[in-house]
Formats: C-alpha cells, sequence, structure tokens
C-alpha cells in the first residue's frame, strides 16, 4: 500500500487514510473546500487526535467569520461535548462557569481603551479596564502555530483570550446588586438635612391642624363658619348674600354653614397658633372623605348634639353612629388630643344634668378607645347663640355652673405635636388641583416630614416621575419655604397632571416611598355584626389613598392581656377581635411599615358603608420574583 505526506505534520500516513493519523488534516485540501457540511468534516477527523487548532485552520468557515472566531466555537463546542460524554452535569456547569467568569487572578475585566478607574470599595459595581487589540491577538496566534513548542501555549492563551472576551461582552449587561430586590436606594437613617431646612422662620405662628368631626347635623359646618366670622376671616359681603339666600329658602341656621362651601379648608390665627381648620362631611355617606381630612389633623373638635335624641343618635344603639365611628377614626390615625364641644346648649335651656350625662356616656366610649382623660377637653356652647365660643359664656344658665375654658381657649390649650423636620420629605397627596396662581398641575396636602422650598426636585409617586417644585403656597399665600406640620399647595413642573393624584406621594428622589400591594396588618375589630373571613372584600383606606382589597390570610389572633399571638390561625374575626391578617390590593398604594412611617403605616378597613376594623402595618409583602 503506497504512503502519502502530511503537509502539516510530515507524517507518512497510509495511501487508505483520508486524513493525517497524527494531526487529522484532510489529504486533499480542494475536497474538504467542496464539501458545504463542516460539521460532517469536523466528525471525521474528529477522533483522529489533532488539536482543535490544527482542526479549525482547515476547516470552511462561513463568509466573514474570522479564525479567532472558529477556535472559539470548537472550544466552546468541545468542552460542552465533554461535559455530556461524562454524564456529569456539574462538570457541564463548571467547564461554562470557568469559560464565562473573569480569571481567579484578577477582579476586572478589560473592554476599553482608557485606563482602570480606581475601586470604589462599593460591592457589586464591576471595573473596568482597556481589552486587548484582537488583531494583535490574531496576529500572535497565528505566528505560533509553526513552532510545536509553542502550539499547546497559544492554544491556551486562545483558550483564555476567547473566554474573556465572552465575559466581556456579558458584563455591560450585569445590574449592580444593589439594585436588584431593594426597595430603598437610602436609608432614612442615613438623610442629612440641609442648613436651609432647619432654621427657623423668624416671628412665625407654630401651626396646628384642627380636624371638625361629628354626626350629621351637630353643627359642625356652622360652628366652623362662625368661628371664621367673628374672628374676621370672612367678610360682611359675604357674609350678607350668605344670610339671604338661607332665609330665601327658609334655612336661616345654613348661613354660617355655607361659609365652608367655597372650601373645606379653612384658616385663623390665635394668640398662639395659626390653625388650619378641617371641616368633615358628617353623613355616613361621606365617611371617606372624612377619613381623608382626618389624616391630616394633629387634634380634633368632636361635635355633638346636646338636644334629645340626637345626641342617642350619634352614638348610634346599633354600633354605628357617625359620633362613635368619627371618634373611632381619629383615634386610629394618631389623634391623641380632642375637644368635645357639646352644641345646642341652649336647646336644652343649658341644662347641666344633660351635660354631664353626655360627658359620662361619651367619656365612657372614649376611653375604650385609648383617648386619656388629661388630653380630653369638655366645652358645652350654643353656636347659633354665640355662647362660650371666642369668649366666655354671657348666659347666666350656664355660667352658673360652668367655669370652664371657651372654645378658642381651649384650642390654645392643645399642645403641637414634633414635627419632624429633620427627616426626608414626606408629603402625601390629597388632591390634585389647578389654579391661576398655582397652574394647571399642582398638589395639595400636609406636609409630614422634611422641608420644601421653590426649585426642589421631588419625585412624584406613586408613578416614580421626577418633578421641579415651581411654587408653594401656604394659607392661600405663596411662600418660598414650608416645613413638616405646613398645609401646603405646591406647583410642579416637568410631569404630567394624570400623575398628581389623591393617594400618591411626593418625595425626595434619593429616598423613594414603597409602593405594594400585599400587606400584613395587625387590626382591631369593631362593632361588626358579620364576621371577616378569608377572601372577605373590603374597602381599604390609607392617608389619602382609597382601594377594593380582599383578606387572603388570617395568620393568628392577638390576646388583648399578653399580646401574643396565637399558634394556631383561626377561621374567622368576629367583634372586639384584634388578630393579624394578609390582604392583597387591587391597586398599589404608597406604603410604609408603622415602625419606618407612622403616617404611612395605619390603615382603615370599610364594608358595607360601616367602618370594620383599624389597624397598622406590620409587614410589606414584596411580590415574589
Amino acid at each position: 500500500m503506497g504512503l502519502w505526506q502530511c503537509p502539516i505534520c510530515t507524517y507518512d500516513n497510509d495511501d487508505g487514510l483520508l486524513s493525517c493519523d497524527v494531526c487529522g488534516v484532510f489529504r486533499d485540501s480542494s475536497s474538504v473546500a467542496a464539501n458545504n457540511d463542516e460539521r460532517k468534516v469536523c466528525d471525521l477527523g474528529k477522533d483522529s487526535g489533532a488539536s482543535m487548532l490544527a482542526k479549525s485552520l482547515f476547516a470552511r468557515k462561513p463568509h466573514g467569520e474570522t479564525e479567532k472566531d472558529v477556535v472559539l466555537d470548537k472550544l466552546l463546542s468541545k468542552r460542552v461535548n465533554d461535559s455530556y460524554e461524562k454524564g456529569n452535569a456539574k462538570g457541564r456547569f463548571d467547564a461554562l462557569r470557568e469559560m464565562f467568569m473573569t480569571p481567579k487572578h484578577s477582579s476586572s475585566i478589560n473592554i476599553g481603551d482608557s485606563a482602570p478607574p480606581r475601586a470604589s470599595g462599593k460591592k457589586g459595581i464591576l471595573k473596568f479596564a482597556p481589552k486587548i487589540d484582537k488583531t494583535e491577538k490574531s496576529a500572535a496566534s497565528l505566528s505560533a502555530i509553526g513552532d510545536p513548542d509553542q502550539c499547546e501555549n497559544s492554544s491556551a492563551r486562545d483558550n483564555g483570550d476567547a473566554s474573556e472576551i465572552l465575559s466581556s461582552n456579558l458584563h455591560p449587561l450585569k445590574l449592580d446588586k444593589k439594585s436588584k430586590g431593594t426597595r430603598k436606594m437610602t436609608s432614612a437613617a442615613e438623610y442629612k438635612p440641609e442648613k436651609w431646612v432647619l432654621s427657623e422662620e423668624e416671628g412665625c405662628l407654630s401651626q396646628l391642624n384642627l380636624a371638625i368631626v361629628g354626626h350629621v347635623d351637630s353643627g359642625k359646618s356652622t360652628l366652623s363658619g362662625r368661628l371664621l366670622h367673628l374672628l374676621g376671616m370672612i367678610s360682611k359681603k359675604v357674609m350678607h348674600k350668605n344670610e339671604k339666600e338661607a332665609k330665601e329658602k327658609g334655612k336661616g341656621s345654613f348661613t354660617y354653614a355655607w361659609a365652608m362651601d367655597e372650601s373645606t379648608v379653612a384658616y385663623f390665627k390665635t394668640e398662639k397658633y395659626r390653625v388650619v381648620l378641617l371641616d368633615s362631611p358628617g353623613h355616613k355617606d361621606f365617611v371617606p372623605n372624612m377619613i381623608s381630612g382626618v389624616t391630616q389633623a394633629d387634634a380634633a373638635i368632636l361635635v355633638v348634639d346636646a338636644s334629645i335624641g340626637s345626641f342617642e343618635a350619634g352614638l348610634g344603639g346599633n354600633g354605628f353612629g357617625q359620633t362613635r365611628e368619627h371618634a373611632q377614626l381619629i383615634r386610629s390615625f394618631g389623634v391623641e388630643q380632642i375637644i368635645i364641644a357639646v352644641n345646642k346648649m341652649d336647646v336644652v335651656e343649658y341644662s347641666r344634668g344633660r351635660f354631664d350625662d353626655i360627658k359620662v356616656q361619651l367619656g365612657s366610649f372614649l376611653r375604650s378607645y385609648g383617648f386619656k382623660e388629661s388630653n380630653v377637653t369638655w366645652v358645652p356652647l350654643s353656636v347659633m347663640e354665640n355662647q362660650n365660643l371666642i369668649s366666655p359664656a354671657s348666659d347666666v344658665r350656664l355660667t352658673c355652673w360652668y367655669e370652664g375654658c371657651y372654645l378658642l381657649d381651649a384650642i390654645d390649650s392643645l399642645q403641637s405635636p414634633p414635627r419632624e423636620v429633620s427627616k426626608p420629605l414626606l408629603l402625601p397627596i390629597c388632591d390634585g388641583i389647578s389654579s391661576h396662581s398655582l397652574g394647571q398641575v399642582a398638589a395639595c396636602g400636609k406636609l409630614e416630614r422634611g422641608a420644601l422650598r421653590s426649585g426642589s426636585k421631588v419625585l412624584v409617586m406613586p408613578s416614580g416621575d421626577l418633578a421641579t417644585i415651581r411654587a408653594i403656597e401656604r394659607d392661600s399665600s405663596p411662600c418660598s419655604v414650608a416645613r413638616a406640620g405646613d398645609n401646603v399647595a405646591v406647583s410642579l413642573q416637568g410631569i404630567d397632571g394624570g400623575h398628581v393624584i389623591p393617594g400618591g406621594v411626593l418625595c425626595l428622589p434619593d429616598f423613594p416611598v414603597t409602593v405594594a400591594s400585599t400587606l400584613e396588618l395587625k387590626i382591631l375589630v369593631l362593632a361588626i355584626t358579620a364576621p371577616i373571613l378569608i377572601g372577605s372584600q373590603v374597602e381599604f383606606h390609607i392617608h389619602h389613598a382609597r382601594t377594593a382589597a380582599k383578606v387572603v390570610k388570617i395568620l393568628s389572633l392577638i390576646d388583648p392581656k399578653s399580646g401574643k399571638s396565637s399558634k394556631r390561625p383561626p377561621r374567622l374575626l368576629t367583634a372586639k377581635q384584634s388578630a393579624i391578617i394578609e390582604v392583597s390590593l387591587d391597586e398599589a398604594v404608597c406604603v410604609e411599615a408603622f415602625s419606618e412611617c407612622r403616617v404611612l403605616g395605619r390603615v382603615i378597613l370599610r364594608a358595607a358603608g360601616n367602618t370594620i376594623a383599624v389597624g397598622i402595618v406590620t409587614r410589606v409583602i414584596e411580590p415574589e420574583t
């Protein structure tokens, strides 16, 4: 049999062999060029013992493909095939990992032409260094082929370089580890306020946000309007107009109530405070509107009707009178100080017995819901006869037995709660508004934390859009700076008005609030007639946001004496029980755990037009990814 000499390794092969028995090179290279199936060619020499580099040099390559690409393809194919042949899944993973990870001796990948940046010390952030020139590396690989001593080293070098190229191409797609599964960009504990935030305004009264609540027709709006009129906040022209219209319709008592129709927020000053008066509707159908107002309150005036039958209707024998419900709601939103304005005392002839009876019944209820006696002030008065409002009473039927303070004096005796000025900005949006002075896109609400000034950049949640504060109004007057506790309206620039909605929040870009739709709650069930079950549909209220929700889990009952949770979850919840539950919301809301932010952590559950439970957010449940 004849022999033929390999043109590469010069080995003499038998004439019957189509490829070199040493290096695997085909006998006739022209026949290889005519073969269109590259995989068939590779298979013919697969077991010949030739190096991967030798096979790649003489295999047919697609148009435009470089030698180095073929080398890389062969390397990948061989390593994966080896793993499968061994039947070892771990081996396959290790081979892939070795190719796609950086060398152990280096913590950076060379992909650019500039010098590598200095290490910042932050974990999870990649550092990039210059990449190796492809042309130079290809030339170096080819020059080493002719030297048998350098063939193995060249192949290994190509292997490492190819792996590094793949790694460098993948690393730009890798996210910073901090951004994955992280709710907040920065911890609130790391916030350091600027000097202008902490500087106090000289000669400025402290602001007190005062909610006016109570049963329907108890005289809340009339009380608010009368106070504003007596303190000179309503012009004589407006009062004359209201009085004329009220008499024409046979409702003379509505003269003062209509003064609040133009706005549910009014302002007046006392010796101690600049008071924001938040009038709330008393009708049962408007409790959701009342909740939105109470969330801004620092203290409250609970107006009760002293007339026979009206007071009893407010307490509600069935447990659902608005006097009772409003008292529960203001306490659940953290209001601790309350003034009980016993109105219409003129109807009962300023009877001391009637006043004491109301004080006993209502006082017992208030104590049961956590109001301390030292924080409850009782004031008998008559709005229509202007008795005991902004000055001591003059009617002898009242002065003969009552020696306490009048209403305005009681307001000044309230203590202003501490303001969290030094914490990151937080402004829950009460409503999106538009006006001539503020423009088409503006938001109003109580500034709960931090401070604002014109030109500040804010993040509007839950949409996540950035906006700029163009102008600020406080007490309906322009101002340059507003701080925690102020009730303000702010003009926003650079954002669509559709993203400024009730229930949204203005915050700092570096300190965004959480947006979630699954929450764990600790609740107190009120006087309900139907039990709360798993799957019960409820109306969920948190600050100014309202959405439908469903009870998905009842996790445990809480012992009212010990405060410990039961080991076994209950099947249902009945009146007066405390429990831990999980709810799923139809729409995501801005929320925080109560331990982190009280304002965004208080909740109300309602169903069938009644408040069925009050509580706090114990945990924000992250969605599964």
